[in-house]
């Protein structure tokens, strides 16, 4: 059974007839960031997924005929790296029933246990073994803690506590790229468990940040304690006038996501996801020493270019921590996807320019003013995507849902973010050897479409309480016809 909480009190804002609470304090501030760390994992095996399965020692190990070039068949490869995402596609049905604090812990002791494996591994099996321990891991922390910094963080702040979780993604990536750096140059050949075992490290940070994380009203109220939910409360808060109020028990969350109220935020769940995979961020993250070295770049010039995006994907989602709830959602949607948009086909243009010059992988015969424009490109792609759909895509989501469907609509936020990853993964190599840097123009063009849709559709939730989110869907010019009381499901004829 769920159980929702309203809250009233004397300081605060009012917001249709009620008072709440919009100060930051230190405790929420400690909680909100330790909790954050849970996006470390997420980066950081982002980050080092791509650099490791380039690695000579790494391919003649697990992947001889590649490593040979005896085969061209790199499926098993990109397998390898895709499969955490498919893996995670499973996990957030399981986490739906545990409190976000015990996800979060579970969470990081299986990447944990996935690290250890990976970094020890003596055959294939044993490596995807695990790589799907580590996808697990993900699957619960990162359906666990978006939704618990939005339920902990005061409504004027949830957009900026909640782009902690971006911010602690963008961090691991450039992490990891910092630890490739290095671990490509051991002079025993095995960087590689290094590089892979280092995933240990984010794994440990939420495991013991999680064993010491409060759980959130929402939770403590769920477990049947509404006196100690209204001690949470007043803590978070710092105000001592706080009342909990259980709202009507819902039972069936899966089914009560099939009403017909319940319809943009269904269809929100499905889109924000799959759309934030579709801007093309993971190819540029994933795979950016072999975009670099592709166009022309020499390795150890791509390198330092994807330390330096990572560099700026760090800096620019300080933007979104910063401005979120000053800005609002939609205006932040609107600014980084026209920059992509921009900076995607300029990519394309610029390209085929630059293979003119040289072949692969002889930086020397590149142009250096051709070597700057296209890491600027690239680092104005990634920033934009840094302050807008990177941290908005796990923000809006989490904020929009009323209690009776959250556990349900979150665990499809994340599965449909995990299967366009490992999509995207799978099928970029095939799609680069065909496309080209066509490959910008496709994903151009979702970046258009998605920036459109969130014209649109995507109502403005900005310093809205989560308790009063519903009346953003009762003013919206479409979704309005939508919200009516106690719609019926699918299955039911409307």
């Amino acid at each position: 059974m769920a159980a929702g909480f309203g809250i009233e009190s004397g300081g605060g804002v009012a917001v249709a007839g009620k008072h709440y609470p919009g100060k930051v304090t230190a405790y929420v501030l400690i909680t909100c960031i330790a909790a954050a760390t849970g996006g470390l994992m997420f980066g950081y095996d982002v980050g080092i997924s791509g650099s490791v399965t380039s690695m000579a020692p790494f391919l003649k190990r697990f992947f001889p005929a590649v490593y040979r070039e005896e085969s061209s068949d790199e499926f098993p490869l990109t397998m390898l790296m895709s499969s955490p995402y498919m893996a995670a596609i499973l996990a957030p049905f399981n986490a739906s029933r545990l409190p976000q604090r015990c996800s979060m812990l579970l969470g990081g002791v299986i990447f944990l246990l996935g690290a250890l494996i990976n970094a020890a591994a003596w055959d294939i099996y044993m490596l995807m073994v695990g790589r799907n321990l580590l996808g697990i891991g993900l699957g619960f922390v990162t359906r666990s803690v978006p939704l618990y910094l939005s339920e902990m963080a005061p409504y004027k702040h949830r957009g900026s506590l909640n782009a902690l979780f971006q911010l602690s993604i963008s961090v691991g990536i450039l992490c990891a790229n910092v630890v490739n750096h290095f671990t490509q140059k051991m002079a025993n050949g095995e960087g590689w468990r290094v590089s892979l075992g280092g995933a240990a490290v984010p794994a440990l940070i939420i495991g013991v940040s999680a064993f010491f994380l409060p759980n959130s009203p929402n939770s403590i109220l769920e477990e049947g304690n509404p006196t100690e939910a209204r001690e949470m409360l007043r803590r978070i808060r710092g105000v001592s006038d706080c009342e909990v109020k259980a709202s009507k028990a819902m039972e069936y969350p899966w089914l009560n996501l099939g009403r017909r109220k319940y319809r943009p935020h269904l269809i929100m769940s499905l889109l924000i996801p799959m759309f934030q995979q579709l801007t093309g961020i993971n190819v540029v993250m994933f795979y950016a020493p072999v975009l670099f070295i592709a166009i022309g770049f020499g390795n150890y010039a791509s390198l330092m270019s994807a330390l330096i995006t990572g560099v700026v994907n760090v800096v620019a989602t300080l933007i979104s921590v910063y401005g979120t709830d000053k800005w609002g959602r939609r205006r932040l949607f609107f600014w980084g996807g026209g920059l992509m948009l921009i900076f995607q086909v300029a990519l394309a243009l610029a390209s085929p320019i630059g293979r003119k010059f040289g072949v692969t992988g002889q930086a020397d015969n590149l142009p250096s003013w051709y070597a700057i424009v296209v890491v600027i490109c690239i680092c104005i792609f990634v920033s934009a995507f840094a302050f807008s759909w990177g941290p908005l895509g796990w923000l809006v989501p989490s904020e929009i849902f009323p209690l009776e469907i959250r556990s349900a609509a979150q665990s499809i936020v994340v599965c449909v973010n995990m299967f366009f990853t490992f999509l995207i993964v799978q099928i970029f190599p095939t799609m680069f050897c065909h496309m080209k840097f066509g490959l910008f123009i496709f994903f151009a063009f979702f970046v258009a479409l998605m920036t459109a849709y969130i014209y649109y559709f995507l109502p403005e939730t900005k310093n809205i309480p989560i308790e009063k989110m519903s009346q953003v869907w009762e003013e919206h010019w479409y979704w309005k016809k939508y919200m009516v009381v106690d719609g019926p499901p699918f299955a039911e004829k409307v």
